[in-house]
């Protein structure tokens, strides 16, 4: 269904100009910018304000009662605010989608529709936070003094190496879940996509070797969720080749890596490791040739999921694997993180769980994989985002996984 504009139009607004000078509405003649008019997401009360009684229970002086509660009982607030419910969507701007560091105004509109998805998919209330700032110590700063608010905080859109020193501080200082998508997001999904490929292919992930193109936060986060899930063996390529620990060009992120990946010892480009290769999985942008592709074992899966343009066109990669992926809804399997974030973070707030860990990520991969169950095929190795069944499995399992591990509270 379309979504429907409920902003009212502004005459201020403004965009090209026509032929006699006259500014023309940038929604005059593209639907993205009419649906975004006014934004897209709003505040809505919860409760009634039909007259003073009302007014007298919601303000004053009823709520005098609670906030003496709350502050005599601090834990009170998950109950009677909002806090335990809500989730901060925090960005500085500097990575958004296939944009790049575009600042914190232009990332809004990523934001708001971050918010949105996680309402929709997972009926969880979330706040757009844009910051002016990119210092680490910064960020962590500004967020751990919003953080009384929410019950998580989401970071997105924020640029490598950054984001992991970013994320690990902030966890170290705030006892609610701590989660930078575009790293975690990405793991869960992949993990699940390639749970059901082996299934479709009788194998174990413990049989696969994987070769990853892009040693950012996306990349960096699903070797870690691969190790962590048994896979045979995965090796990362960055612009200067295979991640080795014999490389002295290595930051610390990829130092860490050297230590726990490619125990094949590989070395050289991208093409090298794929040569025999049972998965290849793309998160850098930039074009795998063909011959590399032909050279990777029979039967081998490519997750292709750069946007808008894949490393791997699906019309190539079919040629030679048996099961292909993308970052695109105009092809089967898409690889999409609304699979993910708003179940896990769903599942984490119903146990006001403190962090979330690799067994709550690897347990909502496992679920996520399960929704396809007995249909699954070669074109059908991930659920839509759609599917309904999606955001209760994974707010089960995450839920389920927070008590076992010991961070829920509830």
């Amino acid at each position: 269904m379309a979504a429907e504009i409920v902003n009212p139009r502004s005459d201020s607004a403004s965009g090209s100009t026509d032929q006699d000078g006259g500014a023309e509405p940038l929604d005059s003649f593209d639907p993205a910018f009419a649906l975004h008019r006014g934004g897209k997401m709003a505040v809505q009360a919860t409760v009634p304000l039909r007259d003073k009684d009302d007014l007298s229970l919601a303000y004053t002086p009823g709520v005098a009662r609670v906030c003496t509660a709350i502050a005599e009982q601090p834990e009170l607030v998950n109950d009677y605010t909002w806090k335990s419910s809500v989730v901060a969507v925090v960005t500085d701007g500097t990575a958004v989608l296939g944009l790049g560091d575009i600042g914190p105004e232009a990332s809004l509109p990523v934001m708001e529709g971050k918010a949105i998805l996680f309402k929709q998919f997972g009926g969880v209330d979330a706040v757009p936070i844009a910051l002016a700032c990119t210092d680490v110590d910064e960020i962590v700063e500004t967020v751990v003094r919003l953080a009384p608010s929410f019950g998580g905080i989401n970071l997105e859109d924020i640029s490598a190496p950054r984001c992991f020193e970013i994320e690990r501080k902030l966890q170290e200082r705030v006892d609610i879940p701590v989660f930078h998508d575009d790293q975690h997001g990405t793991a869960v999904v992949t993990l699940a996509a390639l749970r059901n490929a082996a299934r479709l292919s009788r194998r174990e992930i413990g049989q696969l070797r994987a070769v990853i193109s892009g040693a950012g936060a996306a990349g960096v986060a699903i070797a870690k969720m691969l190790v962590e899930a048994g896979i045979g063996d995965v090796a990362l390529a960055d612009r200067k080749g295979i991640i080795s620990a014999d490389r002295d060009d290595l930051t610390a992120v990829k130092r860490e890596v050297a230590g726990f990946t490619n125990k094949a010892g590989l070395k050289g480009t991208l093409e090298d490791a794929l040569a025999g290769a049972d998965v290849f999985i793309g998160v850098s942008g930039g074009t795998v040739p063909e011959e590399a592709v032909a050279s990777m074992a029979e039967g081998a899966f490519v997750f292709a999921m750069a946007n808008p343009n894949p490393e791997v066109h699906p019309d190539v990669a079919h040629k030679y694997a048996a099961v292909v992926a993308t970052g695109r809804s105009d092809f089967p399997n898409q690889i999409n993180n609304v699979l993910a974030f708003p179940g896990i973070f769903a599942g984490a707030l119903q146990v006001r769980a403190s962090r979330i860990t690799e067994g709550m990520k690897i347990a909502a991969a496992e679920a996520l994989a399960a929704v396809v169950g007995d249909d699954l095929a070669a074109d059908y190795v991930i659920p839509s985002p759609f599917d309904e069944r999606v955001a209760p499995a994974v707010t089960a399992a995450v839920a389920a996984a927070a008590r076992a591990e010991g961070v829920a509270r509830r």
